[in-house]
């Protein structure tokens, strides 16, 4: 995935052309964390770094935007010039997508001149904001379902064409079974998923026609839509024409439910099928669905084997926002701290120490200078080298090994983290400052500004 330089924030081009004006092109060190979890929140699900890393390995200016900039007025001819030849040069260490983590942690640490570390600034935040947003409401889903089938149907409901191709890379990633987003699938190898709409039933002058017309163009692997007028006698005209579809080498593999009540229609239609001898066949159900409605069905009994999540997951509806920064940690050498009332940062590059008890389980998290020892005891680094001199250290992690990793990471939570209520304290989880950083933390303040 690529995109125009141009897609940024005002102010990082004004930055970047002052920085030039200058001549401040020492090394910066710039760190992207969360500084507050949502309410809504117990963790959160890190992705969109693959994403980051095509951007940066990718980023220049075209002679079209160099040529519209001019005609902006605002830079100089010097500047534009310039900009022909900017590149990113620097490197990168990330956390590995579908790490859980939380707030104040750095999750991606750029080391760059510092015109090409604060100009990325915009980018870097919209990729990892959003698709993280998307990765972390896709696994509390997969918490409350972690035996039925989860897809992604919420591209129509993305904020853009742009945004429903990530949820659906970002909610496969954190272990739904696929999307209904064909791009997702040509793109990334992610699996496709689909049935018919209301309108397909509607054309036909009779429901039982359009199952089997359906049936008959995609027999592979068939879902009938079956909530368009009653949903229970259309469950028993599925029963009536499966012998003929099994004749005709149809693999009927579900009925779905778009409305209603569907824990009640779930029950009455599963008894019909069931009856009609298609136990074999499955029950899927979607209409603006989301965690806690999932929950809440399963909780109930309902016999629903899987689950279409849309809007409520592309939107990440329930906590669509996060408090996500980019900050300044050291230039030329020398270590810088932010100090704003309610947003101060930690100094320094960093690295995040992460261990677990004898089952596996998180138990806690250091945040300590990357110069400072490791902590005694079995720790791990989760910041690693993704990217030197502005290329990728290795080939891009496939997105079934990044899948794994999310499912374990899912695994390794505490009961704590698992639930979907609130928290209603201050932190789920204990994340700790070491005293090396807070020692640099009094340093720098001491200095003056």
């Amino acid at each position: 995935m690529s995109d125009s330089a141009l897609l940024t924030d005002l102010y990082e081009l004004t930055m970047l052309q002052a920085y030039h004006d200058e001549g401040l092109h020492d090394t910066a060190v710039f760190e992207l964390f969360v500084r507050v979890l949502p309410p809504q929140r117990r963790f959160l699900m890190l992705a969109g770094i693959e994403q980051v890393l095509d951007y940066l390995e990718n980023l220049h200016f075209t002679p079209g935007e160099l040529d519209w900039l001019h005609g902006t007025g605002r830079f100089h001819a010097d500047f534009l010039d310039a900009l022909r030849s900017f590149r990113f040069t620097g490197e990168v260490h990330a956390m590995r997508e579908g790490t859980v983590f939380f707030a104040n942690e750095p999750v991606l640490r750029i080391e760059a001149p510092i015109g090409e570390a604060q100009f990325v600034e915009s980018r870097l935040i919209n990729l990892v904001n959003y698709c993280t947003l998307i990765a972390t409401k896709a696994a509390r889903c997969v918490l409350s379902a972690p035996r039925s089938l989860l897809v992604d149907f919420g591209l129509r409901r993305a904020h853009a064409g742009e945004a429903g191709l990530l949820a659906a890379r970002a909610s496969y990633l954190a272990g739904f079974a696929g999307s209904a987003t064909v791009l997702a699938g040509q793109r990334f190898g992610v699996p496709l998923f689909g049935t018919m709409a209301h309108s397909y039933i509607e054309a036909h002058a009779l429901e039982s026609e359009a199952f089997e017309r359906f049936s008959a163009s995609q027999p592979g692997n068939v879902t009938l839509l079956i909530d368009t007028y009653d949903t229970e006698a259309a469950a028993a005209k599925v029963v009536a024409l499966a012998p003929a579809l099994r004749a005709g080498g149809v693999n009927l593999v579900s009925v779905r439910l778009d409305s209603g009540d569907l824990a009640d229609h779930a029950r009455k239609v599963r008894a019909i099928l069931d009856a009609g001898g298609l136990a074999n066949v499955r029950i899927f159900a979607s209409g603006n669905l989301d965690e806690y409605r999932v929950a809440a069905l399963l909780a109930a009994g309902a016999p629903i084997d899987g689950f279409g999540i849309g809007t409520q997951l592309t939107t990440s509806a329930d906590a669509p926002a996060l408090d996500s920064a980019y900050k300044l940690q050291v230039y030329a050498g020398r270590a810088r701290r932010k100090r704003s009332e309610g947003k101060a940062t930690w100094p320094g590059v960093k690295q995040v120490w992460r261990s677990v008890d004898a089952e596996g389980r998180l138990t806690g998290d250091i945040v300590t200078l990357a110069d400072e020892a490791a902590p005694t005891g079995e720790w791990q680094a989760l910041l690693r080298p993704v990217m030197r001199a502005g290329r990728r250290t290795a080939q891009p992690e496939p997105l079934a090994a990044l899948r794994t990793h999310a499912a374990t990471e899912l695994a390794r939570l505490p009961v704590a983290l698992r639930q979907l209520a609130p928290w209603e304290g201050r932190d789920a989880f204990p994340v700790r400052i070491s005293e090396g950083l807070r020692a640099l933390s009094r340093e720098v303040d001491a200095r003056p500004h």
